[in-house]
This record gives structure tokens, C-alpha cells and sequence, in this order.
């Protein structure tokens, strides 16, 4: 455990999606894409990733950049969060996103990492990140779901076996603007919204995501539905720059007067995946935007949470937050 050391491995420059894609099938299990890289070399100086492959994706121009398609927006997965953060369409029509990329890390890391490499990363739990045999890592205990375990920073909701969040800060907004992620391998491509693309652990403990080995995350897709909506994003860190969330908000909003139309509100840092809060929309939909409101929200937001024994707080944070997305919005 953190030997500070990166082990041997091969590594490729595909000039090319097609390329890319080739190499990633040819290498399969044992290939790793590399984006910004800032999660990556952690991964490899501790050795608990030993990848036979690194495919580096910096010089494939096409998975870069912002489009527009109609009133939607396309954001390649090698867009840079900076770029994400000051883009001019995405802060006029869609700030939600806008926002939640302005959270993540700091200046210097938001001018390298990706929005792809963001939304892919691998849990932030301390056990499993430094090469103990837990669930996710094939043994047979969760460290952190113990008495003595560590375990501020894990989920309230959605724990199967594994108790640790996805440490995604755009992953909630993603879900909110009811986004799409395109997926791409050597033998074609599908698309599924940002809600399914991650993978909870009583699916498949081994992974964050619904990647499959060969496969790449290539495009995001936000549809126009949301363009120019009431937006709410917050984020709740022990230190408010190179941090993650111990728990964030991303809150859609139509309204007609003082009456709320359609609404989709989406936490991070409270489940394994991030958390739509559906019961908490069927409540608001036609309702008044008021404090009653907000507080039923809020209420409705933490039924059913369990907490361990180091991260009670977590509840009335999430409720809390829930509140002020409604009357923020």
C-alpha cells in the first residue's frame, strides 16, 4: 500500500478515435484510458491498478470540445471542466452543469481534467484505494461498514455490501438536466442517460460504471428540455477547493408563477450512485414554491437513509440542502 512506485506498462497514442477503440479491444480487461489523469496516476503509484495497456487519449481531437445540435448541447468526453465551467451557451442556458464543474477540485486540476474522466472515476473509499481485499476489490468484508470503520465520508442510501459514493460532482447535475452518455467500442455504440450509467454495487460490486472492458465513454448529450430552467447547485466539503463532497444538490426547475411545473433534484455523496430524488419530485410537481414546501422536500429527501456510525451528520445536511435547492432555484 502506497508505494509511491508505477508498475511497468505499455503505452499508446492512438491519432484517433478509431484507433483508440481498436486498442481497447485488443487489450480488453487489461487496458486502461487515460483522460486529465489525475485519478489514474494515483491509481498506478499505489499499484493497485497494474494495467498492461495505457491508452492515452490526449491527441484524438474529435472526443474534445462543446457542440451544439438544435437547442441540445454535445460535450466531447475530453473537454477539459474549465472549458465545461466558462462555456457561454452552457452558462446561459444550462448553469447547472456550468456550475457543478466550477466545484470540482481546483483551478489548476479543472484546467486538465475531463469532464469523461470526472464522471468515470473509481470509488474514494481509503480502504479500497489502498489495496484492501474489501467487496469491491474481490475479498469478502467491507472495512468501512464495521464498528471501528472509517466511514464519514460513505453513503446513507443504496448500500449492497460496499458503502462507497461516487465522488462525481457533475455526475448529479448530469442526472438532473436528464443528460445522455454515449458509449463507444470497436463493435459499435449505445446510449444510455446519465442516471444508468452508473452501476450499483447489488448490480456489479466491481464497477462505478455500466463500462464494459473495450468500451469507452466518448460524448454527453443534454437535451434542450432544461434550456434556461431554474438551476441549483451546491456542494458541501470539508475544504471548499481539492475536495469532494461529502454531499452536493443539482435541482432543475420550471415554474408558472409561483408554481412548480416539472422539477428534477439529484444528490451526490449520500448513495453508491447519484441519487435522484423522485419521491421528493412526485411531491413538488404542481405544488406552491414555498417554505412548507421546502421543508416537506427536505423531509421526504432523507426517508428511508441509514447511517453508519461516523456519518450521521450526512442527514439533516442532505435535508438542509434539499430545502435550499427549492427555495434557491
Amino acid at each position: 500500500m502506497l508505494r509511491d512506485m508505477i508498475p511497468r506498462f505499455e503505452l499508446f497514442q492512438p491519432p484517433d478515435l478509431t484507433s483508440a477503440l481498436a486498442l481497447l479491444d485488443r487489450f480488453g480487461e487489461r487496458a486502461w484510458p487515460l483522460a486529465g489523469g489525475y485519478d489514474s496516476l494515483d491509481w498506478f503509484k499505489d499499484r493497485v491498478k497494474e494495467p498492461a495497456a495505457i491508452i492515452d487519449l490526449e491527441g484524438i481531437d474529435e472526443l474534445r470540445g462543446i457542440r451544439e445540435n438544435g437547442g441540445a448541447i454535445e460535450i466531447g468526453a475530453l473537454t477539459t471542466l474549465t472549458d465545461v465551467e466558462r462555456h457561454d451557451k452552457l452558462r446561459r442556458d444550462f448553469t447547472l452543469i456550468a456550475d457543478a464543474a466550477r466545484w470540482v477540485a481546483s483551478p489548476q486540476i479543472r484546467n486538465a481534467a475531463t469532464l469523461g474522466g470526472n464522471l468515470c472515476q473509481d470509488a474514494r473509499c481509503w480502504y479500497y484505494r489502498q489495496g484492501l481485499a474489501c467487496y469491491r476489490a474481490g475479498g469478502n468484508v467491507c472495512y468501512a461498514d464495521t464498528p471501528q470503520g472509517l466511514n464519514r465520508e460513505h453513503c446513507l442510501f443504496g448500500a449492497s455490501r460496499c458503502v462507497a459514493v461516487t465522488p462525481s460532482d457533475t455526475a448529479p447535475a448530469l442526472v438532473a438536466l436528464d443528460a445522455s452518455i454515449v458509449i463507444k467500442s470497436a463493435r459499435g455504440e449505445r446510449v444510455v442517460s446519465a442516471e444508468d450509467f452508473f452501476m450499483r454495487p447489488s448490480v456489479d460490486i466491481k464497477r462505478m460504471t455500466v463500462l464494459e472492458p473495450g468500451q469507452l465513454l466518448t460524448e454527453v448529450r443534454i437535451p434542450d428540455t432544461w434550456s434556461r430552467a431554474s438551476f441549483y447547485f451546491e456542494k458541501v466539503a470539508d475544504r471548499n477547493t481539492w475536495d469532494f463532497a461529502l454531499v452536493n444538490v443539482a435541482a432543475a426547475m420550471r415554474t408558472d408563477g409561483e408554481r412548480i411545473q416539472d422539477v428534477r433534484v439529484a444528490c451526490g455523496g449520500v448513495a453508491c450512485t447519484p441519487l435522484r430524488l423522485r419521491q421528493v419530485e412526485a411531491f413538488l410537481t404542481g405544488r406552491r414554491r414555498d417554505d412548507e414546501s421546502a421543508d416537506r422536500a427536505g423531509a421526504l429527501a432523507v426517508e428511508g437513509a441509514k447511517a453508519l456510525n461516523h456519518n450521521h451528520f450526512k442527514i439533516p445536511l442532505l435535508e438542509n440542502l434539499v430545502r435550499r435547492a427549492v427555495r434557491g432555484a
